[in-house]
């Protein structure tokens, strides 16, 4: 991934994309810092990590988007806006609500989740395998959901 934050910065560059190239430059800044980070508890940064980040990225720029939109700020819900097209750009598609709901199925048929005490098993399971396709806070309220029901 880190490759495609290069190149995309190099094209949006020479095409003249000021929002874009900031907007990777944050990415990029983001990514160095979660390095520095990581390298102080000797681990690495690996590529769900990174997707994690942009994920949050996303959800801290939505929220400041609404606030910007609630505001009257035109202009800065305006960039937050193209920040987060950007940002979602470099994120594969997300899940939509009924692949979650397989997906959460799934998990707690894998795991072998019988009460609300094995949700952290399914969530974890979930993590491994849909890492910035799915949005976990909404996925551990359908797990809780399923597991209450069963």
């Amino acid at each position: 991934m880190r490759e495609d934050f290069t190149s995309e910065l190099k094209v949006a560059m020479k095409a003249g994309d000021k929002v874009r190239v900031g907007a990777i430059r944050m990415i990029t800044a983001a990514l160095k810092d979660k390095d520095i980070e990581a390298r102080g508890l000797g681990k690495t940064v690996s590529d769900d990590d990174i997707l994690a980040l942009l994920q949050k990225m996303v959800k801290s720029r939505q929220e400041s988007l609404e606030i910007y939109e609630k505001a009257g700020r035109d202009d800065l819900a305006q960039q937050e806006s193209g920040e987060i097209a950007v940002i979602r750009s470099f994120l594969p598609e997300p899940l939509d609500d009924s692949a979650v709901e397989a997906a959460i199925a799934a998990a707690i048929a894998e795991t072998g989740a019988a009460s609300i005490k094995d949700m952290g098993k399914v969530v974890a399971a979930l993590k491994a395998k849909y890492a910035g396709r799915m949005d976990f806070a909404k996925a551990s309220a359908g797990v809780k959901a399923k597991l209450n029901a069963a």
